[in-house]
């Protein structure tokens, strides 16, 4: 349960850095474009986004410690479906629509 709460408070304070359009570094995949190729994209959106997502990924990840501080198992299986669902809807949703790409570059 510690180690659980140790990671939350990681992903809350990347959610932070994230959510400040900051630590754009620290997304994977984007780190590794070209300079080229990154400034198609706005950051300051792509770094807001994936803030938001690490808030989210917290909170279904406060499911469990709750779940498991009162030993509640269906709490548990909330938290992980959410946690899911939650991972595929990013997936999708920044790899379709070029929604983060810069106007003037979109095609």
């Amino acid at each position: 349960m510690k180690m659980i709460g140790i990671i939350i408070l990681l992903f809350v304070v990347l959610g932070i850095i994230l959510s400040n359009g900051r630590g754009s570094f620290l997304i994977a995949g984007f780190n590794t474009k070209s300079k080229e190729e990154k400034e198609k994209y706005d950051t300051i959106a792509l770094c807001k986004f994936m803030g938001k997502v690490m808030f989210a990924l917290s909170a279904s990840m406060v499911l469990w410690v709750i779940s498991e501080a009162l030993e509640i198992t269906w709490l548990f299986t909330v938290g992980l479906v959410l946690f899911i669902a939650i991972m595929i809807f990013m997936l999708i949703y920044i790899n379709t629509g070029n929604r983060f790409r810069k106007w003037k570059n979109r095609v």
